[in-house]
């Protein structure tokens, strides 16, 4: 259960708490839900990407919202008002992923009955995002380097190229680093899609999160499907906050949305979560490893909560500052960086 601030600033219900951040990331109303330090930093440097047109680089594992900061960057972006267009290179056969990003002219191939504009035509004075473009094959990143080189697109099939006015955005779960010295991808095309890199973290990485985002999907699930659903109980929620999430934040959801179609009652019981949790790729931490997990993240939040006032932290503990200084050391917090954190955050109007 995360700590929470005293009760004159947030939700008296500490299984529904309130995110410190939620940044809508898309047309369709999409939120990033969160309280991680980590995320706002992220989220920081995205809202000053989107002011420029920059070609960016989104990296984080599957499921960790990578076409969510992508739609947010584009919403916080002056072409907000135009085309977001994204395509998954891996999900498209090579035959067909040509003419899906340039276009084609009629009679271009076999079944080229008529004409057809490719995704850069389409995104024209918007944003189109390249998703796994790590799996993007070689004959194709050389032609979408000279795209993104020429700012023109020329079809399949066509004789002359066409103006277009494109921010791209790339993401991928793989290492590009490798790929370059395996020669799978081409270092001139990374350097073009990558004039600034950002990095998800993984939901391990923000784990203070979890309670918030499954407080969320659950609310937008029962209302979605009309079911009284309350929150969770606190052992409930104590089986998401130690579980494993290899599949990340899209794992969650699937999670969430188990239980709730599930669910006969007002509030989601920990069998239920248990079962859920059974039913995905969910690993039982050992004891000792969700308690070391409980305490990193426990302090983390004292921490974040006092400003990385050591005193009033180890006050709140109730324990004395030798021992607290003890634990900090063995999670290897540092009260500083909470402490510029909280300036920052202070010196921004926040």
């Amino acid at each position: 259960m995360l700590l929470q601030p005293s009760s004159d600033r947030t939700s008296r219900r500490a299984h529904l708490p309130q995110p410190t951040t939620r940044a809508t990331g898309s047309s369709a109303g999409q939120a990033i839900i969160s309280r991680s330090e980590r995320m706002q930093t992220l989220l920081d440097e995205a809202r000053m990407l989107a002011n420029t047109d920059a070609s960016v680089l989104i990296q984080g594992e599957s499921g960790s919202g990578k076409e969510l900061l992508a739609h947010f960057i584009h919403q916080s972006s002056p072409r907000a008002a135009a085309p977001f267009i994204a395509i998954n290179c891996s999900a498209i056969p090579e035959h067909l992923l040509e003419s899906e990003l340039f276009g084609h002219v009629r009679g271009a191939f076999s079944g080229a009955i008529n004409a057809h504009p490719g995704l850069f035509e389409a995104a024209n004075g918007g944003t189109l995002l390249l998703d796994e473009i790590g799996d993007m094959p070689l004959t194709l990143q050389s032609k979408l380097l000279r795209v993104l080189q020429e700012r023109s697109v020329r079809a399949v099939g066509a004789t002359h190229s066409r103006p277009v006015d494109v921010r791209i955005l790339s993401a991928t779960h793989c290492d590009l680093h490798s790929a370059r010295a395996e020669g799978r991808f081409r270092e001139d095309l990374y350097y073009r899609i990558k004039v600034v890199g950002l990095r998800l973290p993984s939901l391990d990485e923000r784990r203070e999160d979890i309670p918030l985002l499954a407080a969320h999907f659950l609310e937008e699930i029962a209302r979605r499907d009309g079911k009284r659903l309350r929150g969770f109980s606190s052992r409930a929620m104590q089986a998401l906050c130690v579980a494993d999430w290899p599949g990340n934040i899209r794992e969650l959801q699937n999670v969430i949305e188990q239980v709730c179609a599930l669910s006969t009652g007002t509030q989601i019981s920990l069998a239920q979560v248990e079962r859920a949790l059974h039913g995905s790729s969910f690993k039982r931490l050992s004891y000792a490893d969700a308690k070391a997990r409980f305490e990193h993240d426990y302090l983390t939040q004292l921490l974040s909560l006092t400003g990385g006032n050591v005193s009033d932290a180890a006050r709140l503990a109730e324990r004395n500052r030798t021992e607290f200084y003890r634990l900090l050391q063995r999670h290897q917090l540092d009260p500083a960086q909470f402490r510029r954190s909280c300036d920052s955050t202070r010196g921004a109007g926040g």
